[in-house]
């Protein structure tokens, strides 16, 4: 009330001012009724004539630095010295975002150096020697995210800290997806790149990539998965501006063709790692030509859905001398006289790893040469390889002095005869076997000959494979005794009769087992497990197994101490096996999962909530017999927990 009784009217209310002192007695003239007192005037005496004019209420324009032109304001945007004032520079608008990342970072007014001085010129050294070291932050654009804006704005933000060290775009905007002008304004911001991944980015050509060529020299790694615009035009510009260039991986790029390959091996002497699948222009000149150029520095190759032939399997097989992983796959030209010409190179000395997929042309004769020029081999996966016979299969296992690991998947002309020959020839070196989908693995009655069993077989994984029953099994505990790691999943055949003496015959004690789809297998012999094992068992999984029950987890409370990973997803399992794991002193799981358990209800919340003091994750989806109620409890009290329901 006192600001409005002392109000002497500055410039508020009347726009001349106060030109009158403030009265003597102001409560005088305040009627009663009155919420705001204004002090009398005397009227202003006009001696001229006075016209009002709209103009005369209108606020004078104040000029704008908008109506400068692109080539103005560039010039006062590169003389602008810290990262935080072209950050707020570049929120103003777009067109003031776009004209930031039109400049290069050699084009900033800071970083040239003044010929004229010699302490800017060491600055400016010193400066570019910094920027060499640095690209550190990471970026990912998926989908509606990946804009030209959101990638100019990453370049600006970024500058001052760097630049990017790694960028990776998945996908396309479908209203405003990323085109070159956006790959042009990381390529300006971020000198220091080393990682660029554009995969389906179908708007992206090869301006933009070629931008990135001339102006991220440090770029090591480049991942091209379906892009149709880019073509060799682009590549050849990575090739010959980025020599530091170690890996390329190319996917699904129709227009990328021999051109890129070639000069790749010509201009990148760094190349290690290449990946080059599903590209139809690419043939026997490009693979030639790279491996000519480059073999002598390649350790990791895959090559898969390519029209090549025999001559670029010879040539792999002559040049690849620094070769350590090599996967072929879907090369349907590829004759079994490639391969013979590859083993017998005499190039793959260094191979350690091999994966041949869906190539009819994998036979007999070209395992045997394989053998003889891959001596160093460890791991050997096949698929699809429709044409392999057990003979081949045997003598290759038998030959390999150094193989460990043996992967056969869809591989269905191999039998049973097959699968024992390999456990019998394999000598004290294969660590790993894993029959996955093979259909001519089937149950028949098999004499076992007396011989030294395959004590050096650790992980045994068998999935998926209808024909595989006891019979088969049991001889498998007879021949594989030190097994620690065990997989017989989706094995319908399987019962007690055969999993029972298979896991009395491990003299080494079992690890991890996994039973998952083995629905007619009982609290016998997983209770067996349990109390045999239970010494060293890690993780035990019986998904789907539904006669297992309450009796196996009794076991499994008494005797196993290190279990980390229990998983009894659609098992017998009730509130009382939940209450007695609970109660398990020794017992410290981290995994538990429960999922499918239609018997589990909320009377296991006391023991759930017991359970998950040391739980990290636990699995009770589709668990019907519990409330939304108790899952929310639970959720609140296992804060750290992750809970899937």
């Amino acid at each position: 009330m006192c600001k409005v009784i002392d109000y002497t009217g500055n410039g508020a209310f009347f726009p001349c001012g106060a030109s009158y002192p403030k009265p003597k007695n102001s409560f005088s003239s305040i009627e009663k009724n009155v919420d705001v007192y204004f002090p009398s005037r005397k009227r202003i005496r006009v001696t001229a004539p006075f016209v009002a004019t709209c103009e005369s209420f209108e606020q004078k324009k104040q000029p704008s630095i908008e109506v400068l032109p692109d080539e103005c304001l560039f010039e006062v945007f590169r003389r602008l010295s810290s990262g935080q004032e072209r950050s707020a520079c570049a929120c103003v608008s777009k067109r003031w975002l776009t004209l930031l990342s039109s400049i290069r970072r050699d084009e900033t007014f800071a970083s040239k150096p003044n010929v004229s001085s010699e302490s800017n010129g060491v600055e400016g050294e010193a400066e570019t020697q910094d920027i060499e070291g640095e690209g550190y932050l990471t970026r990912c654009l998926d989908g509606k995210k990946a804009t030209d804006v959101r990638l100019a704005a990453i370049a600006i933000g970024t500058a001052s800290h760097g630049g990017l060290g790694k960028l990776s775009i998945r996908g396309n905007n479908p209203c405003r997806g990323v085109t070159d002008a956006g790959l042009k304004a990381v390529a300006r911001g971020s000198p220091s790149l080393r990682d660029l991944s554009l995969w389906n980015v179908s708007s992206l050509g090869d301006e933009g990539l070629s931008e990135i060529a001339h102006g991220c020299h440090l770029l090591e790694k480049l991942d091209l998965c379906q892009c149709p615009a880019i073509t060799d035009k682009s590549l050849l510009d990575i090739a010959k501006n980025c020599p530091n260039l170690t890996s390329l991986t190319i996917d699904s790029c129709s227009n990328i063709g021999n051109e890129s390959l070639l000069a790749v091996g010509q201009y990148c002497p760094n190349l290690k790692v290449i990946a080059v699948k599903n590209c139809p222009l690419i043939g026997d000149q490009g693979i030639a030509g790279l491996f000519s150029s480059a073999g002598h520095a390649l350790t990791k190759v895959k090559l898969q859905a390519l029209n090549i032939s025999d001559v670029s399997l010879a040539v792999i097989g002559h040049y690849g001398i620094a070769m350590t992983d090599l996967a072929l796959g879907g090369l349907q030209s590829v004759n079994e006289r490639g391969f013979w010409v590859m083993g017998n190179g005499q190039g793959l000395q260094k191979l350690k790893s091999l994966t041949i997929s869906a190539c009819n042309g994998v036979s007999d004769l070209g395992l045997e040469a394989l053998c003889k020029g891959c001596p160093n081999l460890k791991l050997f996966c096949l698929q699809k390889c429709a044409v392999l016979l057990d003979n081949g299969l045997v003598a290759f296992v038998k030959a390999s002095v150094s193989l460990e690991n043996l992967q056969l998947e869809e591989c269905h002309r191999i039998t049973q005869a097959g699968f024992f020959g390999i456990l019998l020839n394999c000598g004290k070196k294969l660590k790993a076997l894993s029959l996955v989908n093979c259909f001519g693995v089937k149950d028949y009655t098999y004499a076992c000959p007396l011989v030294a069993p395959c004590n050096s077989l650790q992980s045994l994984a068998i999935r998926n494979c209808p024909g595989v029953g006891n019979a088969t099994v049991a001889i498998v505990g007879k021949l594989c005794p030190k097994l620690t790691h065990l997989e017989l999943s989706g094995l319908l055949g399987i019962t007690d009769e055969g999993l029972f003496p298979l896991v009395q015959s491990c003299l080494a004690s079992l690890v991890e087992v996994n039973l998952s789809g083995c629905v007619n297998v009982t609290d016998k012999s997983v209770s067996a497990i349990a109390e045999l094992h239970g010494g060293t068992l890690e993780s035990l999984i019986t998904d789907g197994c539904r006669q297992v029950t309450d009796a196996t987890l009794l076991e499994i409370s008494k005797s196993c101490w290190l279990l980390d990973e229990l998983d009894v997803s659609k098992c017998g399992i009730t509130d009382s096996g939940i209450a007695t794991l609970a109660g398990a002193v020794q017992l410290s799981l981290r995994v538990l999962s429960l999922s499918g358990c239609h018997l589990v209800s909320d009377k296991s919340l006391p023991f759930l909530h017991e359970l998950g003091q040391n739980l990290q994750g636990l699995n009770i989806q589709h668990c019907h017999g519990m409330s939304s109620i108790t899952v929310d409890v639970l959720v609140e009290q296992l804060w750290r927990c992750d809970i899937l329901s």
